[in-house]
């Protein structure tokens, strides 16, 4: 695993160019993805800058890397899992490598297919090549964004890198993002492509971008993962969802360096720790929980550890340990991400670096199976299907009665449109309720304008079906992936997703909705592939995912903490503060629960005190004194 930075100016370079400082300035930024080693590359037109975590000891894994006699010139960061198929293909076509590594098997495969390459790769990345003979530019992301890429142009420069943090830090002229933060107060996350600086950007998941000297950069979609159900025996999927299974998590695990994986109650984690032990006995797996009643699955993790004869280490985290670790934590994650689940999610990558360097984790099971509970939604709502002519009135009265009678939510949510109802596993704040608190509330932004064109493209799609692609695109990606990648980044490890492989995905978009809806359960299919494959009791156990106690926390050791941020923060030219102050009252005394609210309200306010009002922004050397200080 590691990380790039880099920046492509139009102009030849002179003897004043100091572009290599800065690419200097850009590589400290983001030394945690890649500890173990540094390279660089300067030419007349280009500066590549490179951090490398080591997990496959092979020849030719320092970057940047050139191929064809020095006319192409890469950095990568990632893993291609069917690079030795690759290398085997290429090599029976008079193609020749001096390295054993997947980083020259790119080049190699671009060098005969060009952007064609795309096409073969199984795998996660983000990279860059430049070629030197055509003075031009390629850079790509993976088909589901597992890794990120950023993207930024200035004047006559384009810069890039794997973390937003590193153009950031040497972009000089650099503007907030209103509107940007007007999405993040609703999905708890700054959806792709946007950032909340201007002019930087996300390069999206299935996309490349061509620049070519003296021209603007051309972004193309080369991969877009869509749902197409097949009417197939309920035997045949069961059969090839666990094949493939197999075939992904074996492929996964491949490394020189220990292997462990992430294991909570649930049956995702589960299903990939039970296949990787049959390719490694050794395995080791990783838990953390909360000290709460409610709030921990130690117990079932450990439960299903020995049943599967693996090794388990866990911690639980307080939230004296939290709040000493938030700003580090928060400084990591590059834009604000307000999920309560990444805060075990960074506790769990810290305890699982003490044993592994690579770890494996369910995570995009639910996107690609139908996991989420609220799948079910569409089949309850369906009697709204014949009121249609009075669904308006309907709405209209049920607006009327007062919040928490019983029956309102229902009547509201059947007689609102699911383009409307629906944005993903997170609706923090409404458009009402951002009109109160934002200063300058833009109102040709509302939120419909990150999901509509989602919405669009999956018209003929089912409502249940809909909602996945919804997911597949937007919460996946710019929630549950950065979560993935930066929480786990922040202690130098490489994390790997075995469900997110593009062959599972194949798999799996085949499967009609009453196949993953079924039996009053969710991924139905996926929970008998894993039947005699995983320990029973996790089998239909319900999903708890990674809860975490603010709402308690909020109202009792977090309070005084809480309050001081919000008093303290300096964006009173973005909000009107008294009403998170008010949402704070309100929820200590019990009248309301705030909590994800508030979260998110703490989060972007840390943020802003990090990057914003900080009178620098600090590489990843002075991050890491975060943790033992009080910012």
């Amino acid at each position: 695993m590691c990380g790039f930075v880099g920046c492509l100016t139009d102009v030849e370079k002179n003897t004043e160019s100091n572009c290599k400082d800065k690419i200097k300035k850009m590589n400290d930024m983001i030394v945690h993805r890649g500890p173990d080693d540094e390279g660089y590359f300067e030419d007349k037109n280009i500066t590549m800058g490179f951090r490398r975590l080591s997990i496959i000891d092979l020849e030719g894994g320092h970057q940047p890397l050139s191929y064809d006699n020095g006319r192409y010139w890469m950095t990568f960061n990632g893993e291609i899992y069917n690079y030795i198929e690759l290398r085997q293909g290429l090599i029976e076509d008079g193609y020749e490598f001096k390295t054993d590594s997947d980083s020259e098997v790119i080049l190699g495969m671009y060098a005969k297919y060009k952007e064609k390459c795309l096409d073969y790769f199984r795998g996660m990345f983000g990279f860059v090549i430049w070629d030197k003979q055509e003075e031009t530019l390629f850079c790509a992301r993976d088909q589901f964004g597992i890794k990120p890429f950023y993207y930024a142009e200035s004047g006559n420069d384009f810069y890039y890198a794997s973390e937003s943090k590193a153009i950031y830090k040497v972009l000089e002229d650099k503007k907030f993002d209103k509107d940007a933060l007007q999405d993040y107060m609703t999905f708890q996350f700054v959806p792709e492509p946007e950032t909340l600086t201007k002019e930087i950007k996300m390069l999206e998941p299935g996309h490349y971008i061509v620049k070519k000297l003296g021209q603007k950069p051309v972004i193309k979609r080369y991969y877009y993962a869509q749902f197409s159900p097949v009417v197939r025996p309920e035997e045949e999927y069961i059969k090839k969802v666990r094949e493939i299974l197999f075939d992904s998590v074996e492929k996964h695990m491949r490394a020189d360096v220990p292997v462990g994986s992430f294991l909570s109650g649930g049956i995702d984690s589960s299903i990939v720790v039970a296949i990787a032990k049959n390719f490694n006995p050794n395995l080791e797996t990783i838990s953390v929980g909360f000290e709460r009643e409610g709030y921990s699955e130690l117990d079932v993790a450990k439960e299903t550890a020995d049943k599967l004869g693996v090794d388990n280490f866990s911690s639980v985290i307080t939230p004296q340990e939290f709040m000493k670790a938030f700003p580090h934590f928060v400084w990591s994650m590059d834009d604000p991400l307000a999920d309560p689940a990444a805060v075990p999610q960074y506790f769990l990558a810290k305890e699982a670096r003490k044993h592994v360097k690579v770890a494996l984790t369910g995570e995009g099971a639910d996107e690609l199976f139908g996991g989420y509970t609220i799948y079910h939604e569409p089949e309850s709502l369906k009697i709204f299907n014949y009121l249609k002519p009075i669904n308006k009135g309907l709405n209209a009265i049920a607006r009327l009665i007062p919040d928490g009678v019983k029956g309102k939510s229902f009547i509201l949510r059947g007689t609102t449109p699911l383009e409307q109802r629906y944005v993903g596993n997170a609706f923090i704040f409404n458009e009402s309720e951002k009109k109160q608190f934002f200063k300058e509330y833009n109102e040709s932004h509302p939120f419909e304008t990150m999901t509509s064109k989602l919405y669009s493209d999956s018209k003929n799609y089912d409502p249940i079906t809909r909602m996945q692609f919804v997911d597949m695109h937007h919460w996946l990606n710019g929630d549950l992936l950065h979560n993935a990648d930066r929480t786990t980044l922040a202690h130098s490890l490489e994390l790997r997703t075995p469900f997110l492989d593009k062959e599972v995905f194949e798999v799996a978009s085949h499967i009609p909705a009453d196949l993953r809806i079924a039996h009053n359960t969710t991924k139905y299919i996926l929970r008998k592939a894993a039947e005699g494959v995983v320990p029973e009791h996790v089998l239909n156990r319900k999903k708890l995912g990674f809860p975490v106690p603010i709402r308690f926390w909020l109202r009792d050791e977090m309070y005084d903490w809480a309050r001081q941020i919000i008093n303290e923060s300096q964006t009173d030219q973005y909000f009107r503060k008294d009403y998170f102050l008010k949402l704070l009252e309100d929820h200590k005394n019990l009248k309301a629960d705030n909590s994800r609210k508030l979260w998110t309200v703490l989060t972007f306010m840390m943020w802003h005190k990090i990057y914003v009002e900080s009178d620098h922004l600090m590489n990843s050397a002075e991050s890491r004194a975060l943790i033992d200080q009080d910012v």
